[in-house]
């Protein structure tokens, strides 16, 4: 056949508009796939199988296109239509109509792929997000005193006043870890608005000289940056809470939003309005946002000075309470067990002296999830401190840590992504919805998840372990020991080096490290080990150190539910015992890899 010819014999048996047609139908059906089939956990091999069977299916179609026709009597061989009688056109008009139709229904499945991805995979959430009237973003407040030791109080007034609006229920205020972002790197407010997904921005400045201070606050459109309202405060030192709730108050009013009783008064106000307990606790705040151990011991030391000055001071107690449980979870060795202790006598005398304080009910949450390991109790007080600030971005957190903690992922991961609007750049809650993701199966958004929470903290733990199990999860030990060479230096990096080692073929390498590691970190890290055991395929060391974590309420027990190769055991009488234990919900059987 001459190829002139049979390129147009193509076209009239419509062999092209079949190829067409089929190719958008399939990529309809594989995407249908991979979104349904997850939510009926369906495993990702039938995806798979899907995909293969649609690409043998293809040149099949187009045999059949070429060598049969559609008449009225039922289809037939081509050879057995004559010319004159033939409908291929008619057919091929029908199966430009259908494309047409698929190609309607594939750009909008685009569109909200393309919208998802932005989501989870680095693009700006507040570009997806469209931003209430009644939001406002604090930007960190300008120190203008030419003392960069003054940086702490410009901070501290910034925090205070996210805490203070956050207490308006109407009011949805973007949290601190998202606002200082952009401190000193303050760009067009009409960006930043569509970042943080808010409709207004604060600005201002702080000037603190000798015992007085000027507080210069803006409020600002985030969409044209025109200025709704400012006002200067030149005031001695000690009035400086007044100005607080001067602020909040003038705030709430341009944005017409109902006021309840006192619920713009700071928090932070010492009982006897002692100015250089407040200025201690500005200070403790600053070293505590640091998240290292010897920033938070500092933080401990500053809070320890507040409450000596102002032994009635609550709120400092329960700051003094959050920051001895963050040392003994994340940076306490030898000590943890002090610091527990230490953090549950502050939460008391926080309770005992502002028992409807927000702060003191997250003190009371934190202690109750660790070290005690009593997830409703701590459940129940983050809900306390919601009630009192719904604008909380971190009881939200806590919230979510709770319920993870539970068993309870689709409350857990609701209540992230509630505190996500809230505060979407902070790095944790990143972490906490990849870990929930995990313990569904979901490993591919988990990684999106991870990435997005390194695009915002490069340097910030624990995800590059978590992206390394994932790598081995899915048989790649080459990606999972690139990301545990990125881990940070200490006890995250030797626990994901360790972790890759036991994918080593060489079992002597492997058992090695797992020795080297498990003498090191025997006290601390019973949960990390237990998991390197499962890894291993080991059940009785597994449970062996599960039951000694249990003992020592080894933090890591929080995550049981969410911890790939733990779970594997779900069905295990020792698993299923330790949950009933810890009154966790036995996790339902994951989607596979």
């Amino acid at each position: 056949m001459n190829p002139r010819n049979f390129f147009a014999e193509l076209k009239r048996r419509n062999v092209y508009k079949v190829a067409v047609a089929y190719a958008v139908a399939a990529w309809l059906l594989i995407q249908v796939a991979t979104q349904v089939f997850p939510f009926f956990e369906i495993p990702n091999w039938a995806v798979r199988l899907v995909v293969v069977l649609l690409a043998l299916a293809f040149p099949v179609a187009l045999v059949l296109a070429w060598a049969f026709e559609i008449t009225p009597e039922g289809i037939k061989r081509e050879s057995e239509v004559s010319p004159n009688e033939s409908i291929t056109a008619h057919t091929g008009r029908r199966l430009v109509g259908l494309t047409i139709a698929l190609a309607v229904v594939a750009a909008g499945l685009f569109a909200f792929q393309l919208w998802h991805f932005r989501l989870f995979t680095g693009g700006s959430v507040a570009t997806v997000v469209t931003a209430p009237a009644k939001s406002v973003a604090v930007l960190p407040l300008v120190n203008t005193s030419g003392d960069p030791t003054n940086e702490y109080f410009s901070d501290g007034l910034s925090e205070e006043l996210i805490a203070v609006l956050a207490k308006i229920p109407e009011l949805k205020v973007i949290g601190r870890s998202s606002s200082f972002l952009f401190k000193g790197n303050a760009g067009d407010t009409k960006s930043i608005g569509e970042k943080l997904g808010v409709a207004h921005l604060i600005e201002g400045s702080v000037r603190k000289q000798g015992d007085r201070v000027r507080i210069v606050a803006e409020l600002i459109s985030a969409a044209d940056g025109r200025s709704l309202w400012s006002e200067t405060y030149d005031r001695e030192l000690k009035d400086v809470f007044a100005v607080q709730s001067e602020i909040a108050r003038a705030v709430a009013e341009q944005m017409k939003v109902k006021l309840l009783g006192q619920t713009t008064q700071s928090d932070a106000m010492p009982s006897n309005e002692n100015l250089a307990a407040h200025n201690a606790v500005l200070q403790a705040d600053f070293y505590f946002q640091q998240q290292t151990g010897e920033s938070v011991q500092r933080a401990i030391t500053f809070l320890q000075e507040a409450v000596q000055l102002d032994p009635k001071y609550g709120f400092a107690y329960a700051r003094l309470s959050q920051s001895w449980r963050q040392y003994g979870a994340s940076y306490a060795t030898d000590d943890a067990e002090q610091a527990y202790t230490e953090a549950r006598k502050a939460a008391e005398m926080a309770t005992k002296l502002a028992p409807d304080l927000v702060e003191s009910h997250k003190a009371l949450g934190w202690v109750a999830m660790t070290p005690a390991l009593d997830f409703r109790t701590a459940e129940k007080e983050f809900r306390l401190a919601l009630a009192t600030a719904p604008g909380d971005a971190s009881a939200k957190n806590a919230l979510s840590y709770a319920l993870t903690a539970q068993g309870r992922l689709a409350e857990a991961e609701q209540v992230c992504h509630e505190a996500i609007a809230l505060d979407p750049l902070l790095t944790v809650l990143w972490y906490n919805l990849g870990r929930i993701a995990v313990g569904t199966g979901r490993y591919q958004e988990a990684e999106a998840v991870f990435r997005k929470g390194l695009e915002l903290q490069p340097r910030a733990a624990r995800f590059h372990t978590y992206l390394a199990a994932l790598a081995l999860l899915r048989n790649d030990p080459a990606a999972a020991l690139q990301h545990a060479q990125l881990e940070s230096e200490g006890f995250w990096r030797d626990y994901a080096r360790t972790l890759v080692q036991q994918a080593e073929p060489d079992r002597a390498v492997a058992d090695s490290a797992l020795k080297i590691f498990s003498e090191k970190y025997k006290t601390s890290a019973s949960f990390q080990i237990a998991f390197l055991h499962a890894m291993r395929k080991e059940p009785d060391e597994v449970f062996e150190w599960l039951d000694t974590a249990y003992a020592v309420h080894d933090s890591g027990l929080t995550q049981l539910v969410v911890t790939p190769f733990l779970i594997d055991y779900r069905n295990d009488p020792r698993f299923i015992a330790l949950c009933q234990k810890l009154r966790v919900q036995i996790p339902a059987a994951p989607a596979q890899p």
